[in-house]
């Protein structure tokens, strides 16, 4: 298997291609790294295939927050410059001044 460049960043603010939600991409997995029985139980008809990067997302809806497990087919840049409003992304991120995301630091005691 060829090694594969993920098209999106930690820090990124992604949207699903087809379904109403966006997020901040917290992790990538350079190919599928999930259990089978998750990957059976997304329909047959749109079920992506395994050979690409999947990311991590703190995930928001217009209902709720959560994480999710996109791949790469089905992610787009968010270009709208929204806040992410899950409360974990204030853990993990700074937002800078031009809205972009950037992991904090670690700090040393």
């Amino acid at each position: 298997m060829k090694a594969l460049i993920a098209k999106f960043g930690i820090g990124q603010v992604v949207r699903h291609r087809k379904y109403p939600f966006r997020g901040i991409i917290f992790d990538v997995d350079p190919v599928f790294s999930n259990t089978d029985e998750w990957w059976r139980s997304i329909p047959e008809e749109v079920r992506p295939h395994k050979d690409q990067p999947f990311y991590h997302l703190f995930a928001e809806n217009a209902e709720t927050e959560y994480v999710a497990y996109v791949s790469e087919q089905n992610l787009l840049p968010d270009t709208s410059g929204d806040p992410v409003r899950h409360p974990q992304v204030d853990k993990m991120f700074i937002r800078a001044e031009d809205g972009a995301y950037q992991i904090k630091s670690a700090r040393l005691n």
